[in-house]
């Protein structure tokens, strides 16, 4: 039986990481073509083939700004960012054993905006440090917090999987609340009227302010965090068995797990820096990929990354015209999905564990 469902997720993984990049273009194409301005697919497509090979359909100028400044690099950011988030869980839930570990769960899009915000709006550093900088630091220190946190409470525990993994969790709800209320805090005592008010929206998820200047960097942070989580396919692969597994198999465990964990953490301060902090894209992309393809990282890891860059670029689309006339928060249609599919996968697992 468990041949027969493994060949079904090698089918149904190897259709899908040949229809997502297809997939993939088609939200971006369209994603670019929808908005307050409705303008039609031809148009986008004839501006981009002006853009990169001078090819002279004539194509109304208001058109092509809107097209080519604003809505194609935000598209592209979108796709780069939810691939990014999309890894980051992948990443997490294999080397804590945690199902429900996300960066934001663990508070480190938490910690990233505290940094994006101390460098930005209290000024530490005096311009030398840069938002992403700041971002990662945070998001790092973070990290640092929840996991000695989570060893205490641990400890003081029975040392079975499910103590941990609820250590893990409520650690990581804690480190929010203190990021979070730091951030409040700080932008409280810094900030007017105005930029508290800018901050706070962008805190929730903006793609609004995103432009060509941000693809570089969002799109380098996927590509390499990518690369790297699939170099180190079969690592993860052991370490969703336990640090003792993956070393008995000659996984060097602290230099494979520092090494993933710091690549999380630049990837969650790149986007954090860019975006703001958008929540539930590594918690549910990664649970609805091992469904699709299953367990093993070698199809997980690229399946993931093009469904988060999916995911992001639609959920992007909705809150433009969710709401006539006004555009939402990204994170307010990610949590509208990621909430409910929290709640089934605790549902999920406690049955599958008799309780």
């Amino acid at each position: 039986m468990s041949d027969v469902g493994s060949l079904q997720a090698f089918r149904r993984g190897h259709l899908w990481l040949w229809l997502s990049p297809w997939m993939l273009l088609a939200a971006i194409l369209f994603g670019t073509a929808i908005g307050e301005t409705r303008i039609p697919l031809s148009v986008v497509m004839e501006t981009i083939a002006n853009r990169l090979w001078d090819a002279g359909y004539p194509v109304n100028r208001i058109d092509e700004g809107i097209i080519w400044s604003y809505r194609l690099s935000r598209a592209i950011v979108a796709a780069a960012c939810g691939a990014g988030l999309a890894l980051t869980g992948v990443v997490l839930q294999a080397l804590l054993r945690n199902p429900l570990a996300d960066p934001y769960l663990m508070g480190l899009s938490a910690g990233a905006s505290t940094g994006a915000v101390v460098v930005t709006v209290a000024g530490l550093g005096a311009g030398a440090i840069s938002m992403s900088l700041g971002a990662l630091i945070g998001a790092l220190v973070a990290f640092a917090l929840v996991a000695m946190l989570a060893q205490v409470v641990a400890g003081r525990a029975d040392t079975g999987r499910g103590s941990q993994a609820a250590a893990i969790i409520l650690a990581g709800i804690a480190g929010s609340q203190l990021f979070n209320a730091l951030t409040a805090f700080i932008i409280a005592r810094t900030a007017n009227a105005e930029q508290a008010r800018g901050i706070m929206f962008w805190l929730m998820g903006n793609l609004s302010g995103t432009r060509w200047e941000d693809v570089g960097a969002t799109v380098l942070a996927a590509l390499a965090g990518a690369a790297v989580c699939f170099w180190h396919r079969r690592s993860l692969d052991a370490f969703t068995f336990g640090a003792d597994s993956a070393a008995s198999l000659g996984i060097a465990v602290r230099p494979v797990r520092g090494l993933l964990i710091t690549v999380t953490a630049v990837m969650i301060g790149v986007m954090v820096s860019k975006v703001g902090s958008i929540g539930f894209v590594g918690l549910v992309v990664p649970h609805a990929m091992r469904f699709l393809v299953g367990t093993r990282h070698d199809r997980l890891v690229p399946a993931t990354a093009l469904a988060g860059a999916i995911f992001l670029v639609v959920a992007d689309v909705l809150s433009r015209v969710i709401v006539p006339g006004q555009v939402l928060p990204i994170g307010v249609i990610t949590a509208l999905v990621g909430a409910p599919a929290f709640a089934l996968i605790l549902v999920h697992g406690r049955r599958a564990h008799g309780r």
